[in-house]
């Protein structure tokens, strides 16, 4: 499929598409498209990303386990279910003290 091989109109449990693999990031991609992408990305305990700084606003929704997301050299600790926005144009890290998965969603219309 064109975006993933998610299929389309059809209903899915979305922390059941990725899998904890040990000493791993795994990342499946959603959606796709020019103007902003929808990631489910799954994070083996000590794993994290390297640090970043995108040009784009990034929602991040942890939907399993416990995140650590840092912004500009502040800590924020997210549950299942919370959620943050990390700014265009801020260093971050995201990292798991303890495994876990998280939705990234990337809107990139708007911007210059």
């Amino acid at each position: 499929m064109e975006d993933s091989d998610l299929e389309k109109a059809q209903q899915f449990i979305i922390v059941e598409i990725i899998e904890y693999v040990p000493n791993s990031v795994l990342i499946k991609t959603i959606i796709k498209k020019t103007t902003g992408n929808v990631t489910v990305v799954s994070f083996d305990s000590g794993e994290a990303l390297t640090e970043k700084i995108s040009p784009f606003d990034t929602f991040i929704q942890v939907i399993d386990g416990k995140a650590e997301i840092i912004i500009d050299g502040k800590s924020s600790f997210l549950d299942t279910g919370h959620s943050i926005i990390i700014p265009a144009h801020s260093r971050n890290i995201i990292k798991a003290n303890v495994r876990f998965k998280m939705i990234s969603t990337i809107i990139k219309s708007g911007y210059d």
